[in-house]
């Protein structure tokens, strides 16, 4: 699937007759019938302002990597995931088919825990800040020496909350979440999420990709049985280096909008909306990024 030569960036697709039940920085959650129909924008985000223009295809590539995952992870933790075909959305929906088509997904409704569960294979971003401070990273004492990208020992399990939009998610214990939603469940989310985790990143390094961090969410259905949600490993909820690229001790480059955000910082933006409006190379090279993510992954 080829979708960066997409002409125009789709950043919002109404749909009047159904009833929007979340609108976030990137999806529209609507209900249907008994489901849910979530459609993913070409919106992009940066330092939490949602930019004015869109990144052609993005949405597509994060739906197809998810559906990719969801399929590969069956034999791990069901998904809510029940179909993408525009056919199956119902009559209601027929008249945006065209919209519609890769970027929107017809899941179970259930019940989101609110806890982030999140994975992290390599030493980045405020964990790294952390070690720095500490040594150690979410209260786990790690090796002396480690530079800055290391890879871990082994993959942390490190949960937040989940925040409301235009809030920040807040770091949490194990305990902490224990707490929030009970042992059982607990242990069961950070086990699905390590294993997901291992088993995606052996795969990923298989097509030349490094995951150095990542995000899981997980619900519950009536009946008590535990699904993966949201997205799963994307450009989006993960960080993903190109193995050729890697070496700790530097700043590796990663598949997703950080060439979005390094443009901003040359701009002087205060990070309040309305951001600065995006050069056409940089919204190219962008959705370029997401491509190539997507072809490595699925080919």
């Amino acid at each position: 699937m080829k979708v960066q030569k997409m002409q125009k960036a789709v950043t919002k697709v109404d749909i009047p007759e159904l009833t929007c039940i979340s609108s976030g920085k990137v999806r529209e959650i609507y209900e249907i019938d008994n489901d849910l129909l979530i459609v993913t924008s070409d919106r992009v985000s940066a330092f939490d302002v949602v930019l004015n223009q869109g990144i052609p295809g993005k949405g597509i590539i994060l739906s197809q990597i998810s559906k990719f995952w969801f399929e590969k992870f069956a034999d791990t933790v069901k998904s809510h995931f029940i179909t993408d075909d525009v056919e199956d959305f119902g009559t209601e929906v027929k008249q945006y088919a065209d919209s519609l088509k890769g970027r929107a997904m017809r899941v179970r409704k259930l019940k989101i825990f609110p806890v982030e569960c999140i994975v992290r294979g390599y030493l980045v971003g405020s964990g790294y800040k952390e070690y720095q401070k500490t040594g150690e990273l979410k209260g786990i004492k790690l090796p002396e020496g480690l530079k800055f990208g290391a890879k871990l020992p082994e993959p942390l399990f490190t949960p937040s909350t989940k925040a409301e939009i235009g809030e920040h998610d807040e770091n949490i214990s194990y305990e902490r979440m224990v707490e929030i939603i009970g042992k059982e469940h607990a242990e069961i989310l950070r086990d699905k999420s390590l294993e997901m985790f291992k088993k995606g990143s052996e795969y990923a390094e298989s097509k030349g990709i490094l995951i150095a961090d990542t995000k899981f969410e997980f619900g519950m259905d009536e009946n008590g049985e535990i699904y993966i949600a949201d997205e799963v490993l994307t450009p989006d909820s993960s960080r993903f280096w190109a193995i050729e690229d890697y070496e700790p001790g530097i700043n590796v480059p990663s598949f997703d909008k950080q060439i979005v955000r390094d443009y901003l910082e040359t701009t002087g933006w205060g990070k309040t909306a309305p951001a600065p409006e995006l050069p056409a190379d940089v919204i190219e090279k962008t959705a370029q990024k997401y491509q190539e993510v997507f072809d490595k992954l699925t080919k």
